[in-house]
């Protein structure tokens, strides 16, 4: 089987991509390397892989590489994905997320293809209050200017089954983390500035609730949706293990032996979604999939990983740092 990865040197599309060559997928890697892209995610695996450095708007290389390379499955990760970057400029997430995902559209409907896997987010639900969930026919409601260019990108995909019959299966999983995440969101974030015992920012009073999916766990349930998934369906991908955020900080902390009073509360994100929360029973009943990993093991991993692989991030603080001082 040979499979077109789009992001596949990011977080979650790397972690895709070495399990799809310890599965013996043969796999094309189309990525830009952003600031977030990386191919030392993919070292190990590089000469299992045929790596392509582009913009997936570059629609005369997506030619050639379907023309020539002509994928059985194609999984777009691909995508601008976070949501602080976003309010500080939308014109990226416009330009990768939703421009770039028609592009990769446009190209695949000339080819015979078994699977299109659109990878959106659970953000596209817009928000829950304590109590509910996102089932996959919720009504989209997406808030910041990331989750309107994901659920753009999720619309457009099932909108080129319907006009095109792409074979388009929707895939919108909950809050990733694990090894490799590029310390921008929460937990790198909260780690590196523990290890430094720098102020930890904590959005308004930390109550924000998230259901955290561990990386790993991800990846495998999207193999399930390429084995036995059903063109035109959604499919939910979530834990069930929802925390708030100060609760994952302290954690955090408590791991590293850092004091609590290294929390410090900030003015709240714009438009900052209180709640997310996916029903998965579609996913369990029919795939057979569910979530392996429980936070308290996951966390334990990530905390670890960082631990162990501080030279990858400190080749990255400058740019953070700089990053930081606009963000918070």
């Amino acid at each position: 089987m040979k499979v077109l990865v789009t992001g596949g040197a990011g977080f979650i599309g790397s972690e895709f991509v070495r399990q799809a060559v310890s599965k013996d997928f043969e796999v094309i890697v189309v990525d830009k390397l952003t600031y977030a892209g990386d191919t030392y995610r993919l070292q190990k695996e590089g000469k299992h892989i045929d790596f392509y450095n582009s913009d997936i708007n570059n629609q005369e290389l997506l030619e050639d590489i379907f023309s020539t390379r002509k994928p059985d499955i194609v999984v777009h990760w691909a995508a601008e994905s976070h949501v602080d970057r976003s309010i500080l400029d939308a014109s990226p997430f416009i330009e990768t997320n939703v421009k770039g995902t028609q592009t990769l559209l446009d190209v695949a409907k000339k080819y015979e293809l078994k699977k299109f896997i659109n990878i959106t987010t659970d953000e596209v639900y817009g928000e829950l209050g304590a109590n509910g969930q996102f089932f996959e026919d919720t009504p989209l409601n997406p808030h910041s200017p990331y989750s309107v260019s994901k659920a753009s990108a999720d619309m457009l995909g099932r909108a080129y089954y319907r006009t095109y019959g792409l074979p388009v299966i929707t895939v919108r999983p909950s809050n990733n983390y694990g090894p490799w995440q590029y310390p921008e969101k929460l937990l790198p974030v909260v780690i590196i500035k523990a290890l430094n015992d720098e102020k930890i920012p904590i959005y308004g009073k930390g109550k924000n609730v998230r259901e955290w999916l561990y990386v790993s766990d991800c990846a495998e349930a999207v193999f399930e949706i390429i084995a036995r998934g059903e063109v035109n369906q959604a499919y939910n991908v979530g834990s069930g293990q929802e925390k708030r955020n100060i609760d994952v900080v302290k954690t955090v902390l408590g791991i590293l032996g850092k004091p609590e009073e290294l929390i410090e509360f900030v003015k709240d994100r714009p438009g900052h979604d209180f709640r997310y929360s996916l029903n998965t029973v579609k996913i369990n009943q029919e795939l057979g999939w569910q979530a392996k990993v429980n936070f308290a093991e996951g966390i334990e991993k990530t905390v670890n990983w960082y631990l162990e692989n501080m030279p990858w991030i400190e080749n990255k603080m400058a740019i953070l740092r700089e990053y930081w001082k606009k963000a918070y």
